[in-house]
This record gives structure tokens, sequence and C-alpha cells, in this order.
């Protein structure tokens, strides 16, 4: 695996000077180990920062070790930069619907993308002190900088110095990967680890994939200005979501200009100049796609090459990653895995709750037999957003999901268009589906389209880990005039189900006899 983080984070401006200062300090100095270490933790992005906090906080000696930037992909390339530019593109999309709520403004709305792209990198410096190997340090924890290599089964090389450890955490995540397609490498292409250094806005962008970051990023783009085509290999976008889901956001995007081919297939591209010309096979119709910029936004493949994991006795593939157990234990019962290099739901969320489960089922020991025993991953309920707008949340399977597993569920389905606050905002497009277990009360899952879905999906979650069902929403009350109202309202739709006949008999013989 070569390392594709350069020391200086370009532009070289303050903000970036900032942000390195805090995440991977130039003039930083590695600690002198002593002694065996409670815990070595491999990898600082989410993952690997929950572990070290909660471990330094519990007592533990903790040693952290990072090669790259502290904060991994979601500060530096992935959910901060992201969601500072999507929070830009609502602006801009917000301004040019004012006219519907009688706000008069210029026909042509100015957009500044340096000034954009400058907001995200000071919001992003601003936040990067939380993850900065200073507060590390100040936590007890030792911060080294540096490529870590398992050495032996209790061994971690750094620097030509070895970290003893009793227990060791991989959390060395995962990178974006681009596809084999022939000319790609050639013609050159941005990917997250690239995308967030842009200071002029692509006139015609080409988006390879559309999955939750593919539409997120065309959607953005297509705000800003771009010419934007977004290519999906599967007859449809956001193929691993709701159809009926993706179906919305699909209008979406082609309402704000984006262009989507399905079914494409890219056979060669070529460099002419500083133009891209991706030759498409679309539903085998031959064309040319000619662009200035190329995002390949698919394919994640898990951080294992080079860290000696099998020196360690740590079974690992470059597909799927480390392998671990429900208890996230590795083939070497001294060391765990959490986060993206051993997880297929690759999320800042999930790394942040496996490391929690990863942190007490390696150092806890006898004291988890006190509180019902080690931590099962499998144990969780874990909700997803893609950051469309509208929105698309999710937690636990979906209705075609559901159907593939064999679990028979009834759905229970809420429109926008028919909820007070939604009609209002002018943000009716959307639902709130119930998934309930068939002929019981318990919530399965449940599928959100919304502009704030990733709010709303919570209290659903919280109520599932609870061990509640659809009355439990159906009986919560909430404020009026809220979006939220749609859960309560799909779940009265449920327990409107349990008036039976004969129990609607029986109280209509018992209003007569009671008059």
């Amino acid at each position: 695996m070569t390392d594709s983080y350069p020391t200086r984070i370009e532009p070289w401006d303050e903000h970036n000077r900032t942000l390195l200062a805090n995440v991977h300090p130039p003039d930083w100095q590695n600690p002198t180990p002593d002694g065996r270490y409670n815990l070595v933790i491999v990898g600082a992005g989410a993952a690997g920062l929950i572990s070290a906090a909660i471990a330094a906080g519990v007592g533990a000696r903790v040693a952290l070790i990072e090669r790259r930037h502290l904060g991994g992909d979601c500060l530096n390339v992935g959910c901060v930069p992201s969601k500072a530019l999507l929070r830009s593109a609502r602006a801009i999309a917000d301004v040019r619907r004012a006219g519907e709520f009688g706000v008069r403004t210029p026909d042509d709305v100015a957009i500044d993308f340096p000034a954009i792209m400058e907001r995200m990198r000071r919001l992003r410096a601003e936040i990067s002190p939380v993850d900065s190997a200073q507060r590390y340090t100040d936590m007890g924890v030792d911060v080294f900088l540096g490529q870590a290599t398992f050495v032996s089964n209790d061994t971690v090389e750094i620097a030509g110095q070895e970290l003893r450890f009793s227990k060791a955490i991989v959390a060395t995540g995962a990178r974006a990967t681009t596809p084999p397609i022939p000319g790609l490498k050639e013609a050159g292409c941005l990917t997250n680890e690239t995308l967030f250094s842009l200071t002029e806005l692509p006139k015609r962008l080409a988006i390879v994939g559309a999955g939750p970051i593919g539409c997120e990023m065309a959607q953005a783009f297509a705000r800003f200005g771009s010419d934007v085509t977004l290519l999906e290999q599967a007859p449809r976008i956001l193929p691993r979501e709701d159809p009926e889901a993706a179906g919305i956001v699909a209008s979406a995007l082609a309402k704000d200009g984006v262009r989507t081919i399905c079914e494409a297939r890219i056979d060669h591209i070529e460099r002419r100049g500083d133009e891209r010309v991706l030759n498409l096979e679309p539903a085998n119709n031959k064309t040319d796609l000619t662009v200035d910029q190329i995002l390949v936004g698919a394919g994640r493949a898990p951080n294992v090459e080079d860290l000696g994991l099998e020196n360690a006795g740590v079974e690992f593939d470059t597909r799927s990653g480390v392998r671990v157990d429900d208890f996230l234990r590795t083939t070497n019962p001294r060391i765990y895995a959490c986060g993206d290099v051993c997880l297929s739901a690759r999320f800042t969320h999930t790394a942040d709750a496996s490391a929690q489960i990863a942190v007490q089922n390696a150092l806890f020991g006898i004291l988890n037999l006190a509180q019902g025993g080690r931590k099962r991953f499998s144990d969780l309920n874990i909700p997803w957003c893609a950051y469309t707008d509208p929105e698309i949340a999710q937690v636990g399977p979906c209705e075609h999901d559901a159907r593939d597993l064999g679990v028979e569920i009834q759905t229970y389905t809420q429109r926008l268009a028919e909820v007070d606050r939604a009609i209002l905002d002018g943000e009716s497009d959307g639902f709130v589906k119930l998934h309930v277990s068939k002929g019981t009360d318990k919530l399965v899952g449940a599928t959100i389209v919304a502009r704030h879905a990733g709010e709303m999906i919570s209290e659903i979650t919280a109520v599932m880990n609870a061990g509640g069902g659809a009355g439990t929403l159906g009986a919560t009350i909430h404020p009026y005039p809220i979006q939220a109202e749609a859960i309560r309202r799909a779940a009265n739709s449920h327990n409107k189900t349990r008036l039976t006949p004969t129990l609607k008999s029986f109280f209509n013989k018992w209003m007569e006899w009671t008059r």
C-alpha cells in the first residue's frame, strides 16, 4: 500500500497548515516506550481515537499509532469536508427556491466556488483540535507517528522502537480505490482523498458510481454550477437502498440538473489535453462523454497491507479486511479490530460503536461477566444515511432485504405530503416506512426519506434498542408541527390493524350498552 497522504496538504493555506499542525505535527517527537502497554492501537481514525479515549479514561496505559493524519478519513477527506460542501449546496438551492416562499432574489445567483472550498477548509481546521495529537497526549496516551509493523504476537515496531502489549486493536480503516478501467490511471481522476483540494470548479464533471457518495457529490457540484454526469453500472442509482426512496432522490438529482446514465459500462478513457473522454456503452449504444474531471465515488479497500499482521497470527483478506468474530476478536486472541478495516458497514458511527465493543471486550475481562458477558457486534442496530437532498435514512432491513433474509414483515407508510409541517416547509417529497415483524408489534427496521431524515431515524433506532415496538412510537407525543410526526402516524397505522373485526364488534356492543 502506498502512502497517498503527503505531509503538505494542498492548497497550502493557513487553514491546512493549522489542520496539519493538529493531526500530524511536522515537528512531532515520538515518546520512548517504557514497559508493556495495556493497549496498543494501530490507526487513529474514528475507531482508533474512540478506542484510545475509552481505554485512557479507565486508567489503561495506551499507545496510539498513526502513519498519516489523526482523525482518519472522516475529519480529513470524508464526513467533515463533504458535509461542509453539502451545506453550501443546500444554501444555493434554498436561494434558488426562495420565490416559492414569497422572497424575491436576483435571477442569477452568484456562486463563489473558491469561497465555498475555503469555508470547508476553515471549518475542518476549527474542528481538528478534537482529534489532535496534543489532545490525546494530554489524555495520557502515548501518540506515535509513523508506520506500525507487528513483529510478533504481542509486539509492534514503530520508527525503530518496539512496543509490547497485553492487548492490541487494529483500526487502520479503509481507502478509496479506483476501478480497472483502461486509461483511467493515465487520464487521472479524483477520489475523496483529492476532491477537497480543488480550488476551481470543474465545468464538466463525470462521477463514477451512484452510491451515497456519488449521489451526494453529484447533487452538490450540480448546484455549484458543474455540468454533472452520474454513471452507474446497476439499473438504478442507490442500488442498495429502498427502490422507492432511490426514485425520489433520482428525481431530485434530475431537478438539480444531474444527468444520470444507468447500466453504463466505460469501455476506456482517453486524455486529450486538459479533457478526459469516456467511451461509454450504455444500453449497447456507444457514445463519448467529454469532461474536465472524473470523480470516482465507488470502491473502498481495507488498509491491511504493510502491517505485518501475518507475524502476529492475524488472518486478513485484502478485500474484506481483518477477520474478526462477533466479539471483534481476531485470530490472535490478544488482538481485536474495529471500524472499516474489518466491517462491511463502513460508517464513522459504526466505527465508534465497534470501538466501544472492542475496548470493552479486550480490556475488561472478568468484569464483562458481571455485566452479562462480552459484547457482540451483531446486537447493534446500526442506522445509516445518504445525505442527498432529500436524505435517505435507514435502520434494519428495507423491504427487499427482509425478503432476501426470509423475514416476514408488514410495512406501514406515512407520506410527507400528508404531514402539515412538511407541506408548510415545501418538503413534501418523502415518506416514513416502518417495518414490523408480521403478526407482532416488534420493529424490524425503518426507511425515511426527508430533508432531515438522518435526524429523524434515531428516534426509531432508540425504540428498537430499548426493545419497544410500533406501539411505543405511536404513544410518543411529538410537538406539533414537526415532520417527525410522520413516524407516529406510521406507527398508528400499525396499531389500527390490531383492532380486529371481533374486537370492533365487541366495542360497538359495549358502546350501545353504555349509552
